[in-house]
């Protein structure tokens, strides 16, 4: 058999070829996060450096959406940070694919899954619009403030300022909580009743204000707060 006919022989169906050309096996259930991140890495030191990112990050979700500058002190080049953004990035526009797929009131478990995966995460404080027409379909999903870690300006008028010019008939709020719990603070409920009266006076729907924290969340109209 010539040199180059083994150059070309098929990889087993169990393995993958890595970045540097080299085979390696394909994730699996059992496979651990810091394996996970040393993948992405294309570092001789990726098992080490992920193992210090996990050390001090509380989870993966934390590490893969750190700020560059938190990412480069431990030692991640401008590549490394790239393939963080591009997985975090595909994660959201699967999700987000799910969320259009039929109405969203009827997919509540998939609308919460893609906030988990978009916003759980943020070191700051954002404010995220859902705009939805008649039959609750998502006409457009923006995030329109970014705050503090603990507080996101909210201006009604331009909420439906915007519901008005993106002729959207109902709207859903969201927010997230950089400290993991999704419980509403005093801040949050007055914001909601400000924003359901501007959006009773226009005639839209605001169907609900939800707050995401880590793997939990928290919806006002199930808390009797809307």
């Amino acid at each position: 058999m010539s040199a180059s006919s083994l150059a070309l022989a098929p990889a087993s169906p169990t393995q993958g070829l890595a970045r540097d050309g080299t085979y390696v096996v394909p994730p699996t259930d059992e496979t651990t996060e810091q394996d996970l991140l040393a993948g992405l890495l294309i570092s001789s030191q990726g098992m080490a450096c992920a193992s210090a990112l996990l050390r001090n990050f509380p989870s993966i979700g934390h590490v893969i959406t750190a700020e560059p500058s938190q990412l480069r002190a431990f030692g991640l080049t401008g590549h490394d940070i790239a393939v963080f953004r591009l997985v975090r990035e595909i994660a959201c526009r699967m999700a987000r694919a799910e969320v259009r797929s039929r109405p969203v009131l009827s997919n509540w478990q998939v609308l919460i899954a893609y906030l988990q995966t978009a916003m759980a995460y943020e070191q700051i404080e954002q404010f995220r619009i859902l705009f939805l027409d008649r039959k609750n379909n998502l006409i457009a999903d923006e995030v329109q403030q970014r705050g503090t870690v603990n507080h996101t300006p909210v201006y009604p008028r331009e909420v439906m300022k915007r519901a008005l010019i993106l002729n959207a008939s109902a709207l859903i709020v969201v927010h997230n909580h950089p400290s993991g719990d999704p419980k509403p603070s005093r801040d949050d409920i007055e914001t909601t009743r400000e924003l359901k009266a501007a959006a009773n006076a226009l005639e839209l729907e605001l169907h609900d204000h939800i707050v995401i924290g880590h793997g939990k969340h928290a919806l006002f109209r199930s808390l009797g707060l809307l």
